[in-house]
């Protein structure tokens, strides 16, 4: 039996991003992953703009409701995607646990705004039994997986610095690489801040700051959202170096070797090897995680806990 999904929140990431996209070579969004995977049911949404409701229903075939207590005392949902703006995570959490019990709920990242909020979420979800994920979907991408692996196998070896370009808040995209590295390079451990920055959209921090996690120091630095977007990492291990540009969809990995014309010198190689992944595809494999998670087998979903460590953690930092 098909697990039925609900998305809150027909934004970008719930349904934009990839509605003029081709569905065979792209899947930015929550309710065209959802559409195509086999073991998955989109029943509906939840959205009071009508201009959004009325393209769901011409592209999904769904209906879109405007109270969220309505759609889920109506629809029943296994699964529930929250998608909709940050501070209101937690009272639309609250009124899904009050009125329904899934089996699964998705929220976007970061989980709020408040750190009290936050642990709220992760304290309710776990005493009604209801696993809560976080969307940091790079975490489920391939070549993020593979990184991890060569990270902890020793073939990127430590200790690591490295560099980070963000834009758009250190909370709004800064966090999807903050949780990342965590991923990486294990626990946050101290920072120290550069620069303060400035406040995108009013409220989110842009600081520059030096973070050490428990592999390796990393600084992260803030770039001109309004200009261009710009989200890259870049690792130096003693074995080599790792690229994860255009947000991680080009991945590559030069590793070390005897220069060629200087006796007792080492240089990077000149071709890199490039890492696969699925970044085209990413809301693909979050979906497919968390069909993973809901059979109980292994999956690299960030838990409401992680979630809430990595907003603690960027808490301390803005502090």
């Amino acid at each position: 039996m098909l697990d039925k999904c609900l998305i809150i929140g027909l934004g970008q990431i719930g349904m934009g991003y990839d509605l003029d996209l081709n569905p065979e070579t792209h899947i930015y969004t929550h309710a065209r992953a959802i559409t195509l995977h086999a073991a998955f049911n989109l029943i509906g949404a939840v959205d009071t703009s009508g201009k959004q409701s009325a393209v769901f229903e011409k592209y999904y075939n769904k209906p879109v409701y405007v109270d969220l207590v309505n759609a889920l005392e109506t629809e029943l949902p296994d699964v529930v995607v929250i998608a909709n703006p940050t501070n209101k995570h937690c009272e639309t959490l609250k009124t899904i646990l009050q009125n329904s019990k899934p089996k699964v709920i998705l929220c976007e990242k970061p989980l709020a705004y408040d750190l009290v909020e936050a642990r709220v979420m992760v304290e309710i979800c776990e005493k009604a039994d209801v696993k809560l994920f976080v969307n940091y979907m790079r975490r489920s991408d391939p070549g993020a997986v593979e990184i991890k692996k060569r990270i902890e196998g020793g073939e990127i070896s430590s200790p690591i610095k490295g560099f980070v370009w963000y834009s758009k808040g250190f909370f709004h995209n800064g966090s999807h690489f903050f949780n990342l590295l965590e991923y990486w390079l294990g626990g946050f451990q101290k920072a120290n801040v550069l620069d303060s920055g400035r406040l995108w959209d009013e409220h989110d921090p842009e600081p520059d700051v030096q973070v050490e996690f428990e592999r390796g120091k990393i600084v992260f630095q803030a770039a001109w959202e309004e200009s261009y977007s710009h989200c890259t990492i870049e690792l130096l291990s003693p074995s080599g170096r790792l690229r994860y540009d255009q947000g991680g969809e080009y991945i590559s990995w030069q590793t070390t070797q005897s220069d060629p014309f200087f006796t007792g010198y080492k240089s990077l190689i000149t071709e890199p090897e490039i890492i696969p992944n699925c970044m085209n595809r990413y809301q693909w494999s979050v979906i497919e995680q968390l069909e993973n998670a809901l059979n109980e087998k292994h999956h690299n979903l960030c838990t409401g806990r992680q979630a809430f460590v990595t907003l603690e953690a960027m808490q301390q930092v803005i502090k």
